[in-house]
């Protein structure tokens, strides 16, 4: 693995297939789905990674255990920190479990989704609601952490994240060998830069395409503008987990193989998951919904292609969910 050292970071395919070791006997290798009903509709081949389907019920579980694997026995013995809006804190707890019990805390933001927090009961984790938004429970969690002398699991801003959330693209590379283009969820950017790795390496013609909200365009400024924003001060959006800053990390690793960022809005994404659930009864939270917001709303153009489209969580809130039906269920007239 290149260490990061200023500027220059690096990762390559062998870094994800050493991720894909560590994972291998503690989590599932999620279905690639071919889906009827958004082919017909879109007029492309539409395939369906359902990291939904993976154990704690999104990707960043990768992550998470390639990060916790790599720690010696003196730093799992004095415990980890991480910050998340919740898929990510769930990974770390979940991580920290199967490799055989490390202390965790984790610092959540104030408007993490109840059915997020909730999902951490199981697990033996010591939980902080501190700050309005990610960025600023991140600062509290670094300061927790340098004050006890843990170490620090990122969300997305370190190679071995980025590697384990590489084993996504990875994946979909193998069971969808003439795949043409790949459409996924950018927050911090630790899926989309691993998966563009992973994907470029074996076919450099596969287009990778990033997915944001209109409410967070973090990743759309720091591509187009050549600078990245670390911070971002997002909007209110349903996909929370999408909302602030694009990783440095990411950003030097993929800068150069992300093909394209587009932006959805709130109402498209709301489509997207009222789609999936009503055609596919698949639930998939907001930021997991947002690659299938982009191919319904026409933000992309890939008529004619082999499209993998990364539904990244299933992590909904109840209430949120809810309301997406209700409002899904009178547009399209039902009694």
């Amino acid at each position: 693995m290149s260490e990061q050292s200023g500027a220059k970071i690096a990762l390559a395919l062998g870094d994800i297939l050493v991720a894909r070791r560590n994972l291998a006997r503690l989590l599932r290798k999620t279905p690639l789905e071919y889906s009827f009903l958004l082919s017909r509709k879109v007029a492309s081949d539409v395939y369906l990674k359902l990291e939904n389907w993976q154990k704690t019920g999104a990707f960043k579980v990768r992550g998470a255990i390639n990060k916790m694997a790599s720690l010696s026995s003196a730093e799992r013995d004095r415990g980890v920190v991480a910050v998340s809006s919740g898929n990510f804190a769930v990974g770390v707890a979940y991580a920290a479990r199967a490799l055989g019990g490390v202390p965790v805390t984790i610092f959540m933001p104030t408007n993490t989704p109840s059915s997020k927090i909730d999902k951490l009961a199981e697990f033996d984790v010591e939980i902080i609601l501190e700050g309005a938004t990610f960025d600023e429970a991140h600062d509290i969690s670094k300061e927790f952490q340098r004050e006890r002398g843990l170490t620090f699991v990122h969300t997305y801003d370190d190679p071995l994240v980025v590697a384990g959330q590489g084993t996504v693209g990875l994946e979909i590379m193998e069971q969808l060998p003439e795949v043409e283009a790949i459409l996924v969820p950018i927050g911090g950017g630790g899926l989309v830069a691993g998966t563009a790795v992973a994907a470029k390496a074996i076919n450099p013609q596969v287009r990778v395409i990033g997915v944001q909200t209109e409410a967070s365009p973090s990743a759309y400024l720091s591509l187009k503008e050549g600078h990245c924003y670390e911070k971002y001060d997002a909007a209110p959006t349903i996909a929370e987990g999408l909302a602030g800053g694009f990783g440095i990390v990411p950003f030097t690793i993929a800068r150069d193989l992300i093909d394209e960022v587009v932006l959805v809005s709130e109402e498209e994404i709301y489509e997207a998951v009222f789609l999936l659930l009503q055609a596919a009864q698949l639930v998939v939270e907001g930021s997991g919904a947002v690659g299938v917001a982009a191919l319904l709303s026409g933000k992309v153009d890939l008529k004619g292609k082999k499209v993998a489209v990364i539904l990244s969580g299933g992590n909904m809130d109840m209430k949120v969910l809810s309301q997406i039906v209700f409002k899904g269920t009178h547009r399209e007239g039902y009694s």
